[in-house]
């Protein structure tokens, strides 16, 4: 069969020439349909219209080599999507393309497939490190973050609706697809293109390595970068240094945790200095440095730290605040919350999986060994089962479901705090009892995404919660804030104000002589509304009338009041345990691993 007759190949079609074969179809092939209509063959689409498949080949080619090259040097972080990331030699390319030409056409389109799908998988990598960094201020861990993928979707669910929730996963599954699937067609159809002509494509492949060379040796820089990339390969080093890293984390932290200073400290050598004392640690949600500091943020924040500062003290209640330093940021607050009880630094999922599973002594855990105090949890943000009560120890837990509300949810947060509070008094604080209570408490009405937010009602009129329906329906909307900065920090100070005002307010209300109020934040908010390269330090205050319990950490040096000074003392947030118990009498007795 004359070559004219051949069956054209579509444009974009990986084609089956071996390396060599300069009759391989290319953007001149589209002139052959004259010869077909002459031999009486009908024409193709390619032969009537021989323009636009040309434009179509070239076309399928440029953004097979857009995809690729963008890959190759696509950044994880969002701050550096610059242009100037994009016009670098990645040394990758060179090699691969070397290796392509030297293949034969079966094991050439097996290796530039498999190149090409992996090369998509380090793609979505990128993108989900771009998405952690601003939310968590971190990069994915490949060992262990997989399941945080599932509370993303749980809180989409739950902030924005299951339908919208659904339909965000199925478009994730199709995008990943889509990558994957694009890149691997891409990288086959660039190395049929070399294949066809060999001795260019050899050519091209040894000056374009020179050219590296030349750059790498020279420091040649373009706006600040590099020319030479290989970012692919120290992406790859990383990644592997990452997941070693992390396996040899978990065996190391494992005998961390079996070390304890008070692992073996008698019951009654245990917080003696706190006999007696109803003793309240809550957890505000999202509660940073940034409220209390930022210009758009801080003001709202301070005016109501300074109110409530001034009410406290008119009802008897003085404080004393610091910083602590988080374990996390902008989400996963358990981890927040689990450093600062158990005096451990828990900044991963694997680690709150060892420490909950271990023996080591929580904070919270310390008065119930006491014998001398009841202990209950309330956690209006635990919605399924919780067996870390028991780390807690705590003889109690009331969830979402146990507390009676029958008002409406306010974004993530499944009741205001101001109810959870108030629940809290008639379902366990205000019941006479033969012991003192500790209690353990999360407050969410600052959960991201901060739309709606709950506003005060007199605590005589909060009833099963019902009188929140005309609030919540006035509120904004999480759509219409997410999507914006400002808003989001406008409203985050809102949700703060709300927070530590409702907390504030049931002391005053609720307190007695013998309350002790430990309130302080898990972590900063998402990076979008405390700010690029923000500390992860939170505020912590101790809330106490009997002036002998301030007294006691007199020598920490905090400031007076609920705001913390800005050069106050700041602790990493696994310190705080062991501070707080040896300031209240606390004797060690250390188990070792």
């Amino acid at each position: 069969m004359p070559a004219s007759e051949a069956s054209p190949a579509t444009a974009g079609e990986a084609v089956a020439e071996e390396p060599g074969d300069e009759s391989a179809v290319g953007p001149a092939d589209v002139d052959a349909g004259g010869a077909e209509a002459e031999a009486g063959v009908p024409r193709g689409w390619r032969g009537r219209y021989p323009r636009v498949a040309r434009g179509v080949w070239w076309g399928v080619t440029v953004l097979a080599l857009v995809l690729v090259v963008g890959a190759l040097l696509l950044p994880n972080r969002m701050a550096a999507l610059q242009m100037n990331r994009f016009t670098r030699i990645p040394g990758e390319a060179i090699i691969g393309a070397a290796v392509l030409l030297a293949l034969p056409r079966r094991t050439r389109i097996a290796v530039a497939a498999g190149a090409g799908t992996l090369l998509g998988a380090l793609t979505v990598l990128n993108l989900l490190d771009i998405g952690f960094l601003e939310y968590l201020g971190r990069d994915f861990n490949l060992v262990l973050d997989w399941g945080l993928l599932d509370d993303a979707q749980s809180y989409l669910a739950d902030s924005m609706g299951g339908t919208v929730a659904a339909l965000a996963a199925i478009g994730v599954v199709l995008l990943v697809v889509l990558v994957l699937g694009l890149m691997a067609l891409a990288t086959v159809r660039l190395g049929n293109i070399l294949a066809r002509h060999p001795r260019r494509s050899t050519q091209g492949t040894l000056i374009a390595g020179t050219a590296w060379i030349a750059c790498s040796v020279l420091g040649l820089q373009y706006a600040g970068i590099p020319v030479a990339s290989d970012r692919v390969a120290n992406r790859v080093t990383s990644e592997v240094r990452q997941v070693r890293d992390t396996l040899r984390d978990e065996a190391e932290f494992a005998k961390v945790a079996r070390s304890d200073t008070f692992g073996n400290t008698p019951p009654d050598q245990l917080v003696p200095d706190l006999r007696g004392k109803d003793m309240i640690f809550a957890f505000i949600e999202s509660y940073g440095r940034s409220a209390v500091e930022d210009p758009i943020i801080a003001p709202g924040v301070d005016a109501t730290l300074e109110t409530r500062t001034a009410a406290l003290a008119k009802a008897g209640f003085h404080a004393k605040s610091g910083w602590l330093t988080s374990a996390t940021y902008g989400g996963s607050s358990w981890l927040g919350h689990s450093t600062t009880l158990s005096g451990l630094w828990v900044d991963n999922q694997q680690r709150y999986r060892t420490v909950m599973a271990s023996d080591h002594l929580s904070l919270t855990k310390a008065f119930q060994k006491t014998g001398d105090w009841d202990t209950v949890g309330v956690m209006p943000g635990v919605q399924k089962a919780w067996p870390e009560a028991e780390f807690y120890g705590l003889d109690k837990v009331y969830n979402a479901f146990q507390m009676g509300y029958q008002g409406p949810k306010f974004s993530w947060s499944t009741m205001p705090d101001q109810y959870a509070l108030e629940a809290f008094q008639k379902l366990e604080h205000g019941k006479e009892r033969d012991k003192p209570l500790m209690s353990e408490i999360i407050l969410t009405s600052s959960h991201q995404p901060w739309a709606p937010i709950p506003t005060m009602v007199g605590w005589d009129e909060l009833g099963d919660g019902s009188v929140f329906d005309a609030i919540q329906e006035a509120g904004k909307k999480a759509p219409d804030v997410i999507a914006d900065s400002t808003k989001s920090r406008e409203e985050y100070g809102k949700s703060v104000q709300y927070s530590v005002t409702a907390l504030t307010e049931w002391l005053e209300r609720y307190g007695t002589d013998d309350t002790v109020l430990v309130f302080l934040g898990d972590h900063q908010p998402i990076s979008r509304v405390s700010g690029q390269n923000a500390s992860r330090d939170v505020p912590i205050s101790i809330v106490a009338k009997d002036p002998k319990v301030l007294d006691k950490i007199a020598g920490w040096n905090w400031t007076d009041g609920l705001k913390p000074a800005h050069d106050a003392p700041v602790w990493k947030m696994s310190s705080f345990r062991d501070r707080f118990l040896t300031a209240y009498g606390s004797t060690p007795h250390p188990t070792t691993g």
